[in-house]
């Protein structure tokens, strides 16, 4: 079976966490989803591109979140969301991704 590119998980996890605490009315089961998301996306960051290179993206998976909430006031939450996810994606895939062989 093929892995998900952490890509994809990476910027899923911003966009459903988001998603999840917004229908719910429920910010920590957001938290859940963005949180399970980036633990996921973290560990194939580490495998297909070591430990520094994850704690980075690691990094910039947190501040795109923290991030959004500024961006959201000027426009709007789900551009923001869908903003910050598509650079952490962006991120992910040219360091991860990318170099990963296709399984």
């Amino acid at each position: 079976m093929a892995k998900v590119p952490s890509a994809v998980i990476a910027a899923s996890g911003l966009v459903g966490g988001y998603g999840v605490a917004r229908w719910t009315r429920q910010r920590p089961l957001g938290g859940v989803v963005l949180a399970a998301a980036g633990v996921a996306a973290a560990r194939q960051w580490r495998q297909q591109a070591g430990g520094v290179a994850a704690g980075a993206l690691s990094a910039a998976y947190v501040a795109a979140f923290a991030g959004s909430h500024p961006l959201a006031r000027k426009v709007g939450a789900w551009p923001a969301v869908f903003g910050v996810a598509g650079a952490v994606g962006l991120a992910s895939w040219a360091v991860a991704d990318r170099r990963s062989p296709s399984e």
